[in-house]
Formats: C-alpha cells, structure tokens, sequence
C-alpha cells in the first residue's frame, strides 16, 4: 500500500498549511501528469489532497502532444460528438486521480480526496438540464468526485435539487458574500429536504470563491496603496459569513442529524499581477477547514518559499475597512461582483466553445491521417 505522503514533505511549506487545518488541492489535471507519476508526488511530498478541474485546463491538455489521440480516434470512430468525446476523455483521467486521491478520502470519511468535474457552462441558465447532466456525470463517474455547477440564479435551483438527490457538489463562479450565502441557503434546503425523506444529510458540497479576478479587474482603477488588497478582503468578508453560518442554530441543528459544512475552497488564487508575490494568495488566505486549489506554478512556489501565517480571523478582520476604502475610491464592490460573475459565466462559455473545436479538430486531424 502506498505512503500517502513521504518524511521529508514534513518540512514542506505545504505541509504546515495542511497540519493547520486547509485542503491543499491543485487545479490542474493533464493525461501526462498522471502517467510520469506528477500528481501521485504532490500527494506525497506536497500535502495535496484533492483535484480541480475546468475547461481550460482540459482544453490545454488535450490540445497538447498526442497524450489523448488514441483515445480520441477511437470514441471518434464510434460516432460520439466533441461534447460526448470531452467527457469520456475527462472521466477517464478523473477516475485514474480519483484513485490515488482514494485513501485520502477514506481517511478522512468523505471530507477530503475529491476530484472535480465541471457541467457544460452552456447550461448556466437552464436548472433543468444541469440536474439531468449532474445525474447523469455522478453517475458515469463512479468515483469519489465533485460535480461542479455555477452559482448562478438557474444554478442554484440545481444546486438544491443535486444536493437533494445525495450528489456531491462542487459550487463554482462565486464572488461575492452574498453569492456565498446563495449557495449555502441552496445546499443547507437540500439537506432539510433530505432529513424530511427521511435520509441521511451526509452529502459532500464546496463553495468556491474566486479570489484573483478582483485585482485584476481594478487594476488599472484602485489606488496604488490598495493594490492587490480587493480579492482578499473579499474573501475575508466571506470567511466571516462562513464562520457565523457554521455557529447558527439552523446549522446546529443540521449538524446534529449529521451533515456536513460545505466547505469554502478558495479558487483563482494564482498571482495575476506581476510586481506581487507569485504565493499573495496562498500565504493570505490561510485559514481552518478551508480548501485552496491552485495552479501548479503557485504550489511549487509556495513549497519552495511559501510562510504560513497566522490563519484567517473568524470575524473578518480588516475586511471592511478596506472595501469601505475601495468604496471611498469610487469601486462598487457590489456592482463588481454581479459583473465578475457575469464575465465568468462567459468565459466558462468561451472556454467550452474553444475546449469542442480543439477536441473536433484534432478528431479531423487523425481521421484524415489514418
């Protein structure tokens, strides 16, 4: 049986972040990653213990080398189509890191060791057919894996409904406090729902905020003393939401029939701007039964000259004072988050579009060859 993580990951940056209570995930998965070993060694020697996954990152992959090509020409030549083709060539790849992910989330009874897949983005507006997909995927799958649904206004009807029907649920595109608090109230009515059919409200969920997408957005517009200081504050706010939702009576009392927090996984948390630490993120938002999934770069860095600091106040901290001064600089906070989201929802669609013309034209590229 193999050691979930090696003596010397002991001294890891990482590693200490883990002993303080965080989920180190990375958000990355490639074929090649999987078969030179790169993923079981972050297991061992880094302390990750969970995957994300997105259209993009499959989008690279694939595209990349010929890691996929066999597959490829063979689910081709059965006749299924790009979004078809996607999802087994996904699922294949999720099921091979959900397996080395497996003794993690045995370990800790379901709390950790979790891969995520992601439903098509052009469903973000149609509750009806995402729960059909989610159903559909968690099924398929088979494995210890999160399936991933926008926090959107459609999103969070499937949100409830998958949560309802025992699927674990990975909550994606959030941004703000409010969107956060969405998303809980989505999962914590699933889980009544359960407990009033008489089943068990043990059902895994994470709500992931996006954290470097608000610097980026205000780069050009905030002060230069409260540069790179947005995504954090934001995300502090948050961790106040989440603590207090964890110490309420409603919770309370879904705790004492057995649930489980859904847990807030930090998300985006690569460093954009260029003049700022490559580990801002990473070494800000340490913080108890919290999940951060990051880029390669950004894990390798952090193990490299990562510090963790002292973890995350339960009230917030300065959060705020420093969005009140973002406010004072002319940053409608509020407004910024309808928009993030707005412009994540597109992208997500953008990425998904690029993600099937990559998987069709290499489908025609090895047709024609053969």
């Amino acid at each position: 049986m193999r050691r979930e993580r090696q003596v010397g990951a002991l001294t890891q940056p990482t590693h200490e972040l883990h002993e303080l209570g965080q989920s180190l995930w990375i958000d990355n998965i490639t074929r090649t990653m999987l078969d030179d070993g790169t993923i079981e060694r972050y297991i061992d020697e880094l302390s990750v213990t969970g995957l994300t996954s997105n259209p993009t990152i499959f989008d690279n992959a694939i595209g990349a080398g010929d890691a996929y090509d066999d597959q490829v020409a063979e689910l081709r030549a059965k006749g299924l189509e790009a979004e078809q083709l996607f999802f087994e060539l996904a699922l294949t790849d999720l099921r091979r890191a959900a397996k080395l992910f497996e003794p993690i989330n045995e370990r800790t009874d379901g709390v950790d060791g979790w891969v995520s897949l992601e439903v098509s983005p052009l469903l973000a507006d149609d509750a009806k057919a995402t729960i059909a997909q989610v159903k559909d995927l968690h099924s398929r799958a088979d494995c210890n894996i999160f399936i991933k649904i926008p926090g959107t206004d459609a999103g969070l009807t499937a949100i409830e409904e998958s949560i309802f029907a025992g699927t674990p649920v990975n909550v994606t595109l959030l941004f703000s406090t409010d969107q956060y608090q969405a998303a809980a109230e989505a999962y914590m009515r699933g889980l009544e729902r359960r407990i009033e059919a008489g089943q068990s409200p043990e059902v895994p969920s994470v709500a992931s905020l996006f954290i470097s997408r608000w610097d980026r957005a205000v780069m050009d517009e905030a002060p230069d003393e409260l540069r790179d200081q947005l995504g954090i504050a934001v995300a502090k706010r948050a961790y106040r939401a989440y603590r207090e939702l964890l110490d309420s009576d409603r919770w309370q009392r879904l705790a004492n029939e057995g649930a489980r927090p859904q847990r807030l996984l930090w998300a985006s948390t690569g460093t954009k701007d260029p003049e700022a630490s490559d580990v801002l993120y990473v070494e800000a938002l340490a913080a108890p039964f919290t999940v951060n999934t990051m880029p390669d770069k950004t894990l390798l860095a952090f193990s490299e000259h990562g510090r963790v600091r002292d973890p995350l106040p339960a009230d917030g901290g300065d959060a705020d004072e420093v969005l009140a001064r973002f406010g004072d600089a002319g940053i409608d906070v509020g407004a910024l988050a309808k928009r993030l989201q707005e412009e994540g929802k597109k992208s997500f669609d953008d990425s998904w579009k690029e993600l099937l013309g990559t998987i069709a034209a290499k489908g025609e590229k090895l047709a024609a060859s053969a």
